[in-house]
């Protein structure tokens, strides 16, 4: 985000938990907009497409659950992209944009402001990237660390502004993941909820590499399983209404197993050369 130091200068912050944004003033201009693409209209047409195909996929997924495709919301997933062709795929009708690395969230963001686009960051944030980082941001999926989810507070609480999480669960159980072991989420539910500038939303968990779509089966459904049980005893103050689970090669079993949030980033892009769109 060039120009804006780490001490200040936020952008935006979304406004008590409500999701509405407040802007505000900048004490430096905006950077510079890339350009366009020469082939634009032909991508857009590709993302039209792409895009309407994994909607229907998620309607069709739901529908055999028993549940709208309305209830599930698609995160387009722009980590391996650079900016022009992410301002693409808001246009062509994805305004709900997921980052990996914080540090393209501050790019892109600032680049694409006017466009409304919404971030959610779904990969590891580090707590000296906080503070630079939750200006730009709608939803944190990964909050995987007590640590971490009190430096968020913390932060939030200099702007009196409340931040809508997600608590990432390792239901894998592996060794390479971040996250909370499912047996350790009661107690950390107790613990967030004293967080009072935290909207703990739900659950976020990534399948096991290994076990193909079965074993992100089994996956999912434990964390929609464990969700469950954390209802019956869970603090007033959080709400697990979410499930953010399932990817481009597993999103339809993640909404048959009950995600309201997918994060798809490579189907939205077949067809597509990307040699000099990378990130």
């Amino acid at each position: 985000m060039a120009g804006v130091s780490p001490e200040g200068s936020a952008s935006r912050y979304n406004d008590d938990c409500q999701g509405r944004l407040v802007f505000v003033t900048r004490s430096d201009p905006p950077s510079r907009l890339p350009s366009m693409p020469d082939t634009s209209s032909s991508s857009i047409d590709v993302l039209s497409a792409n895009l309407a195909a994994v909607q229907q996929r998620i309607d069709q997924a739901a529908a055999r659950s028993g549940r709208d495709g309305k209830q599930v919301s698609l995160v387009g997933v722009c980590k391996y992209i650079g900016t022009p062709l992410t301002r693409l795929l808001v246009e062509a009708g994805c305004d709900r944009l997921g980052e990996n690395r914080p540090q393209q969230i501050w790019k892109k963001a600032d680049q694409l402001v006017e466009t409304g686009a919404e971030w959610h960051l779904i990969g590891h944030l580090q707590r000296n990237k906080v503070r630079r980082t939750l200006p730009w941001i709608s939803m944190l999926h990964s909050g995987d660390s007590l640590r971490l989810l009190g430096a968020v507070n913390e932060e939030a609480s200099r702007h009196s502004h409340c931040q809508p999480v997600l608590l990432e669960v390792n239901v894998s159980g592996d060794e390479n993941k971040h996250g909370f072991a499912p047996d350790e989420m009661a107690a950390v539910l107790e613990q967030v909820s004293e967080l009072e500038f935290l909207n703990v939303r739900g659950l976020m968990t990534m399948a096991s590499r290994a076990g193909g779509q079965q074993q992100a089966r089994r996956d999912f459904s434990s964390l929609r399983q464990l969700r469950d049980q954390l209802r019956g005893n869970c603090p007033e103050n959080i709400k697990l209404d979410d499930l953010s689970m399932g990817m481009s090669g597993d999103f339809e079993v993640a909404v048959e197993e009950g995600a309201t949030l997918v994060r798809v980033g490579s189907a939205l892009f077949e067809g597509m050369d990307l040699e000099g769109h990378q990130a």
